[in-house]
């Protein structure tokens, strides 16, 4: 479970995240919606350590991510499964040793052990006979699940996803839905996604925190979005192409 509590944060004194307080639940796909410019990136960044707030308090499960010596927050990061928009796979590496790259960095697990994790990871997002391929060979899709192997290798207990679906057709971008929910409630992980996909939302929401402005306006389930009672949140969907 993370729990943030009023997160805030500016930028040359411009407010960018107004006390931003919210709730992330193991087991659960959690979603953190709201236009461009609104905060989004900014409150994932926080969350993952790439940008330190100014005040508030980022809780992983009774640990506060900010009150952390350096060596407590390299141990939690490893904890930490990260699925990037465009994959961030590296062009040079072949498809294994993408997967392979945090269990080399940060694990002393032998080469067997670490060939073992890759192929069980890859199987599981449903990829086999690409291990020897490279990003250029293989399609969007398949990035985006080789981006999900990478992200579990760990056995992350926290992961998070900014725009899994962008750039992807419909019917892929259900196929990544589908392996995401099944990998948050297989291995009952907290799962955090920034999306601009509605129907993504609609769909496998759980959880969901709409930030208008910096601020967080609307927290709540799948089954209560489309009534709201908030105008920002209800334009915001009106505006979302299915």
């Amino acid at each position: 479970m993370i729990v943030l509590k009023n997160i805030s944060k500016s930028f040359d004194g411009r407010p960018v995240l107004k006390e931003v307080s919210a709730t992330f639940e193991k087991g659960k796909c959690s979603f953190v919606i709201g236009a461009s410019g609104g905060g989004k990136s900014v409150l994932m960044k926080s969350m993952v350590g790439l940008i330190t707030p100014d005040s508030g308090v980022i809780d992983f499960d009774g640990r506060d991510f900010l009150q952390l010596e350096y060596s407590e927050k390299k141990e939690l990061r490893q904890e930490i499964g990260m699925l990037f928009q465009g994959g961030a796979l590296f062009d040079s590496l072949s498809v294994e040793d993408n997967v392979a790259f945090p269990l080399q960095m940060f694990t002393e697990k032998s080469k067997s052990e670490i060939q073992e994790r890759v192929n069980f990871c890859l199987n599981r997002v449903k990829l086999d006979k690409v291990n020897k391929l490279f990003p250029s060979n293989i399609s969007g899709g398949m990035k985006k699940r080789v981006g999900i192997a990478r992200a579990i290798a760990m056995n992350p207990k926290y992961l998070f996803c900014d725009e899994p679906n962008s750039g992807l057709d419909p019917l892929t971008s259900r196929v990544i839905d589908e392996l995401i929910v099944e990998i948050t409630e297989e291995y009952s992980i907290t799962t955090i996604i920034n999306s601009h996909d509605i129907k993504s939302v609609f769909d496998m929401g759980d959880h969901i925190v709409f930030i208008y402005q910096g601020q967080q306006l609307w927290e709540g389930n799948k089954s209560a979005l489309g009534n709201s009672g908030v105008a920002e949140l209800e334009a915001f969907i009106a505006a979302s192409k299915f």
